[in-house]
């Protein structure tokens, strides 16, 4: 059995936005595919390849691949290594074998409380 720490579960939710965008890339020629939105040149939903699903919504996007959803927001800069406590937790709800211990919102809430004070990440402005 793994062991399940916030650490680990922040990697992965990262690790599966990269990979979510680097398939926006390969089909898209970009990996912030906002722009294509706004300019109408994608529809806001759409299906990217035959197992890849996507749904920009406000600054982000939430992708359905065979291997679960991540939902995250682009940075001011196109940053896709952005998180929060909701996107965490959905993110592990989805992941319950993996991560039963953080589909607990409390749990999750006190150890990010404890992950932003000991500056192992920073609150953005």
């Amino acid at each position: 059995m793994s062991v399940q720490t916030l650490d680990a579960l922040i990697n992965d939710f990262i690790a599966m936005v990269e990979t979510s965008t680097l398939i926006f890339e390969e089909k898209f020629g970009n990996r912030d595919i906002r722009r294509l939105w706004h300019t109408k040149a994608i529809k806001r939903r759409g299906r990217v390849t035959r197992g890849v699903k996507y749904e920009l919504h406000g600054i982000g996007c939430r992708i359905n691949l065979s291997t679960g959803t991540v939902d995250f927001d682009y940075g001011p800069n196109g940053e896709i290594n952005g998180f929060d406590i909701c996107r965490l937790y959905f993110f592990a709800c989805e992941r319950p074998s993996k991560y039963r211990k953080y589909c607990d919102k409390k749990i999750i809430e006190k150890e990010f409380a404890e992950y932003i004070d000991l500056k192992k990440s920073r609150k953005s402005p």
